[in-house]
This record gives C-alpha cells, structure tokens and sequence, in this order.
C-alpha cells in the first residue's frame, strides 16, 4: 500500500531469499559452512532443513546470520540508492527486533503491523502451508507483540479490520509522514 502511495520499498526477506536461491550470492558460503545437505537439488538452501537446524542449534543460527546479514545489508543499501531522490524509502525487516540496532539505526521511524497471535498464526499457515506446530516453534523464538510494540514509532491495526480500514491507516501514515516535514 506504501509502495502504491509513492514509496520506495526495500524488502529485506526477498533480498534474503533471492540470497538462498538458486545461484545466489550466499550459497557457496553456505554450501561450505553447512554441507551439501543443506542445499537442494536445485542448489537452493533448503529452507526447512536449515530452518530445523537453526532452530535446534544457536551457534548454527549464527553462522548462518554470519553469512546472511552483512550480504542482505549491501544488497538493502545498493536497493535503497535507486530510489529517487523525493522518495520514502520503507524497508520491509521481518525481524527488525531480534537484529539489535541494525536496522534500527538506518531508518527514521519503526511502524510495526500488528494482528492477534492466533490470526498470525492462521495467516502464515495458509501462506506457508507449515503445520500450527512449526509456526508456533518459529514464533517463540521471535520477539513478542508487546516487544514489537515497544519500538514502534507507529503501529497499525491488522486484526478485525476490512482492507478499506488498513488502506485508510496506511494513507493516514503517509499523510504524517508528508506533513511533518
């Protein structure tokens, strides 16, 4: 909806997964740090095998976060610069809390996009086609509702509205954020 106003968007998890795919720029490095077992038969990192190991093991999460973070920070950066020059840039960061000061110190203003547990998880298993169980493991290991909200400079509702109501939210945002100078 950003993007439809005049935004710029930076999308931290498709810059992430074109990373993991096919040819992309982190998989030798992952291939050698993790083995050939961790990448699929079409040399893509295999996502749930890795994302079962990084779960079960920090020190793997970590290596993983090792090669990921900093090729996901040139690639957000070099996105960010075509941008034109009057444009909002909206960096879209999954996991903005958990990454520290990182992103953090980069961007002007937080806006957390907030919905009830429950639907959160109803949502990414359709999306995902993942097991209640998987999503409910992921979730714990990720900030909560009320850490989110807690640095957030803006939080929209995502829960028992229509999309009109979200639309109305975002362009109420986007006329703050045009008037505030």
């Amino acid at each position: 909806m950003l993007v439809d106003l005049g935004a710029h968007l930076v999308d931290t998890d498709a810059i992430s997964r074109s990373l993991t795919a096919p040819g992309g720029d982190a998989m030798d490095a992952i291939r050698l740090t993790f083995g050939d077992e961790m990448v699929d038969a079409q040399g893509a990192m295999n996502r749930a095998r890795m994302r079962e190991l990084a779960f079960s093991d920090p020190a793997a999460l970590q290596r993983l976060e090792a090669i990921l973070h900093p090729l996901i920070g040139l690639k957000a950066q070099a996105l960010s610069e075509q941008a034109r020059p009057d444009q909002i840039v909206i960096y879209d960061v999954p996991l903005l809390v958990e990454s520290g000061r990182r992103w953090r110190d980069i961007v002007d203003r937080v806006v957390v996009v907030d919905c009830l547990p429950a639907t959160q998880i109803e949502r990414v298993m359709a999306r995902s086609g993942w097991s209640r169980e998987a999503v409910e493991a992921v979730l714990a290991k990720q900030a909560t509702r009320e850490q989110r909200a807690a640095v957030a400079d803006h939080v929209l509702r995502n829960e028992g509205v229509s999309l009109g109501e979200l639309r109305q939210q975002v362009e109420n945002l986007w006329q703050l954020w045009n008037n505030a100078g």
